[in-house]
């Protein structure tokens, strides 16, 4: 009966091992260099942190089994101490492994910083002096990516692809919250943040089609905001971009403001004549035509602020307020004594103000005007 139930426990583990056989490991077998790099440096780091897990586990069941109460012939020394020999092997160990941990982090910070152009394409393929690095500007919308290829004056939603061997040159922003450009075959995943640009260099070293998503929790949509990546041959990119532009649409600032409305399952689409200056827009948050840049209001701030009529600016800074009526935003006056406070519940905040009209309402008992209001 005994051996029954064993062979009976061995078969139920058999469906488990075929549902893994199912699992993409792409992140241990990616197909780009800076990938390859990171999958690298888990292995590495891995190894290193076995070389103490594996015999810890193995003494631990060790000395289970050899001390174990029937066992008569083991020694018995329960006055016993302290042994300089043992204490050498405990501390040495460990800290040889931290020290070898800390110079592999510390080299490969800076070796895979995505801030860092490429110095190779491949680790036996330095980048040849002709091959200019491909620049795509990538936006991160509600629940959806852009993807502009200023090179060649195209666009495309949810779907991307780049020449095999030529490196990337990725600027990446978004324009509502917060988000994480991923193409798990490509490189490590990067933040898209709006009104900032961040940046990532890599390259593709296998044609195919990969998976891209964001990896950062954004909302209703996060679950379908995924899209295609194509590694291509250079003729194969070619007719791609040719395709793009002949099956294109316009995409300018009235075009761009309609498709970053939230949306679900966006189809590919492709854009043939794309306003030269919109990413620059959508990056200074001001895409929307009513809205304050980010680079004029830095400007502003560089100057000192705007003084007490930076109040008429109050609307055009409202940026993330998608749910909100403009009717219900009350302006700020100028005179007013609550200009430089929010309430938020019980607590005030000097110095800001974000379109709450308790905050024109509230009472600081303080009859003195504000001598500065932001913008």
């Amino acid at each position: 009966m005994l051996r029954l139930s064993k062979i009976f426990s061995r078969l139920f583990v058999l469906p488990l091992f075929l549902l893994l056989s199912g699992c993409n490991l792409v992140v241990m077998a990616p197909s780009g260099d800076i990938a390859v790099q990171q999958r690298d440096l888990i292995v590495v780091s891995t190894v290193l942190m076995l070389i103490i897990i594996i015999p810890v586990i193995f003494l631990t069941l060790f000395f289970a089994w050899k001390y174990r109460q029937s066992n008569t012939a083991a020694p018995y020394e329960p006055d016993w101490h302290h042994s300089t020999r043992l204490e050498l092997v405990i501390w040495s160990a460990p800290l040889a492994i931290i020290i070898a941990l800390g110079a592999v982090t510390w080299i490969s910070t800076h070796q895979l910083d995505p801030y860092r152009p490429l110095d190779r394409i491949a680790a036996d393929k330095p980048i040849p002096q002709d091959v200019k690095p491909l620049t795509v500007e990538v936006v991160a919308l509600d629940w959806k990516w852009l993807f502009f290829y200023p090179e060649y004056g195209i666009a495309t939603v949810n779907e991307m692809a780049a020449p095999v061997d030529r490196p990337i040159n990725f600027k990446i922003t978004a324009s509502t919250v917060m988000n994480s450009f991923f193409v798990p075959a490509l490189a490590g995943q990067i933040y898209a943040m709006p009104g900032m640009e961040t940046k990532l260099h890599a390259v593709i070293n296998h044609p195919g089609e990969f998976e891209g998503l964001s990896a950062n929790y954004s909302g209703a949509g996060f679950s379908h905001m995924r899209f295609k990546f194509h590694g291509f041959s250079q003729a194969d990119f070619d007719q791609w971009v040719g395709k793009a532009k002949s099956q294109g649409s316009a995409l300018g600032r009235p075009e761009y403001l309609a498709l970053a409305k939230p949306s679900e399952r966006e189809p590919v689409r492709y854009y043939n004549a794309v306003d030269k200056d919109l990413y620059e827009a959508i990056l200074n948050m001001c895409a929307d035509p009513s809205k304050m840049c980010m680079s004029e209001m830095m400007h502003i701030d560089a100057k000192g602020g705007a003084g007490k009529e930076s109040h008429e600016n109050r609307e055009r800074l409202i940026h993330d307020n998608r749910d909100a009526d403009h009717a219900d935003v009350t302006p700020v006056r100028a005179d007013a004594s609550a200009a430089n406070t929010m309430q938020h519940g019980d607590n005030s905040m000097p110095g800001m103000d974000m379109g709450n009209s308790s905050s024109s309402d509230s009472s600081t008992g303080s009859s003195q005007p504000a001598q500065h209001q932001g913008h």
